[in-house]
């Protein structure tokens, strides 16, 4: 079936304003939950997607990149960039858009902003891998790393493991005290930590969230003991790295998608033979998440494409319910399909 628009040449754009509209009518965990559910039936039906390592231009400073996949009925493509110093120049660190289209006419069917959606998505395809990889029962999480993301992680395990306590770290305390005040409201008990080994005492979830652009070591080898479900998320392009290599070798490895994550992910760090699992496997029950409390497990998570689609197919379905859109006149639309000059020219000033 065709998801072109009735009118064909306008185009549903969920601007930044109908995106936090629809997150407030929804409810950001509720959104999280929605996301997560797509991602996990996208997941359970890999095999039928154009999958490729997204398209990266990188420079000193930063990284542009182009994220696509297909399925036999969408196409979909997220524009995101990952620059670390905008910080420090009131800007944002990783900033997004996407489309998603009918493979039956090529036709756009929804343009968004996916700065806010892409935060819900990673802390959706986060608590989404814990609920697969954590230990059973988990109560506590250190959150490594309080920027951008920090809330929607938090919020993520809340509403998906029912995680209560988040102990938070960041080498800048303002922006611990900006995550701390934001989740005062949450129902999470609260600590602040002064070091990265304070804030994993007791914590059977280690999130590392940071935005520093090279090799860095985030958790030592020694933070990490048995029965620890590692969720690394901050490491995303080649150089940029937040785990201690030993702890690649104690640790059970699950990516998204190898060629990628050999590439940009922690494991860019140990041989390209080294073994990881794809979580969609766990998944779909080809292979074992957790299999005990002793073991180790490590989420070494760059975003993928399919991850996106998700989430832009669950706000395609929520504009269509709410109504919380522009409409683009975005593509050209000639009576005569064969008539685009013909068009043109009608349209000249008197």
């Amino acid at each position: 079936m065709s998801l072109a628009p009735s009118d064909k040449a306008l185009v549903p754009f969920v601007s930044v304003d109908h995106m936090m509209q629809l997150v407030h009518r929804i409810g950001v965990k509720s959104m999280i939950q929605g996301i997560a559910a797509n991602i996990e039936d996208d997941f359970r039906r890999w095999d039928r997607f154009d999958k490729t390592p997204r398209v990266a231009a990188h420079s000193p400073v930063g990284v542009i990149e182009l994220m696509p996949t297909a399925d036999d009925a969408l196409y979909a493509f997220k524009y995101v960039n990952g620059h670390p110093k905008n910080t420090r120049e009131g800007l944002q660190t990783v900033t997004a858009f996407g489309l998603l289209a009918d493979v039956a006419t090529g036709y756009p069917v929804l343009l968004s902003e996916m700065t806010l959606l892409t935060a819900l998505r990673t802390a959706a395809m986060s608590a989404l891998a814990a609920k697969y990889l954590a230990p059973a029962n988990a109560t506590t999480m250190a959150m490594i790393g309080n920027g951008a993301q920090s809330e929607f992680q938090c919020l993520a395990m809340q509403a998906m493991l029912g995680i209560r306590e988040i102990r938070l770290f960041d080498s800048d305390p303002a922006a611990t005290a900006k995550c701390a005040a934001n989740l005062a409201q949450s129902g999470l008990t609260i600590i602040r930590c002064a070091s990265p080994e304070e804030a994993i005492q007791g914590a059977q979830i280690l999130t590392t969230c940071t935005a520093d652009k090279k090799n860095a070591t985030i958790l030592s080898d020694n933070m990490v003991g048995a029965g620890v479900h590692v969720n690394a998320i901050g490491g995303d392009c080649p150089g940029k790295t937040e785990l201690a290599e030993a702890i690649l070798h104690r640790a059970d490895i699950f990516v998204e998608y190898p060629p990628q994550t050999r590439v940009e992910g922690e494991i860019q760090q140990v041989a390209q033979d080294h073994p990881v699992t794809e979580l969609w496997r766990v998944i779909t029950g080809q292979t074992q998440g957790r299999r005990d409390a002793a073991q180790i497990t490590l989420f070494d998570s760059v975003g993928f494409a399919i991850e996106d689609f998700s989430a832009l197919r669950y706000v395609h379905e929520k504009v269509h319910e709410t109504g919380l859109c522009h409409d683009l006149d975005l593509l050209a639309d000639p009576d005569d399909p064969r008539d685009l000059f013909g068009m043109l020219m009608r349209a000249a000033p008197v």
